[in-house]
């Protein structure tokens, strides 16, 4: 089952003295922070506040937030991480939170051969990679591109692949 509360940032610091907090986003763009407009404390959603506003400041964001209006405030907060509710993200089609895919299954599509589990992500500008750990230990890369994965079911904890030959070293690749 899916988690319905994410990890969202770490407030690192304070910004200015009526309250603002600086937030590392722990996330593709720091913009992606200025949709939500409650974030929680816990991971349960038992605490949550409102968010007042929010914008990007280089990598980090500037939050204020709702009855955090003092410097002294602010700095009580340092630390903390703030979550988000899955549900208030509304990713687009095909885009998944990199949490869910780590630990997903990944299997050659049309068999019963599966390569391994993904155990890192790398965020690269053409594409992400993946990192995929083999039960005895081999990690390969593999390119997350339409052209090999083929289809992601992170509920079910699978992803399908169309391995090229090469990609992965027992010979049994696929070849193109």
């Amino acid at each position: 089952m899916l988690k319905p509360y994410l990890e969202l940032g770490q407030i690192v610091g304070t910004h200015g003295v009526k309250g603002e907090v600086r937030l590392n986003p722990w996330c593709d763009a720091p913009q992606f922070i200025k949709k939500f407009k409650t974030v929680y404390f816990d991971e349960n959603g038992n605490e949550k506040i409102a968010v007042k506003s929010a914008r990007p400041h280089g990598n980090i964001v500037i939050l204020s937030l709702d009855g955090v209006d003092t410097m002294e405030k602010a700095q009580s907060l340092r630390n903390k991480v703030l979550y988000m509710k899955r549900e208030d993200a509304n990713l687009p089609e095909n885009t998944w939170f990199i949490e869910d895919l780590i630990g997903c299954e990944v299997r050659q599509t049309g068999t019963d051969k599966v390569y391994g589990k993904i155990s890192d992500i790398q965020k690269y500008p053409a594409n992400d990679v993946w990192t995929v750990k083999s039960d005895d230990g081999r990690e390969t890369l593999i390119p997350a591109i339409k052209s090999v994965v083929i289809s992601t079911d992170v509920e079910a904890g699978f992803v399908e692949i169309d391995a090229i030959k090469g990609l992965f070293d027992d010979g049994e690749s696929v070849e193109k």
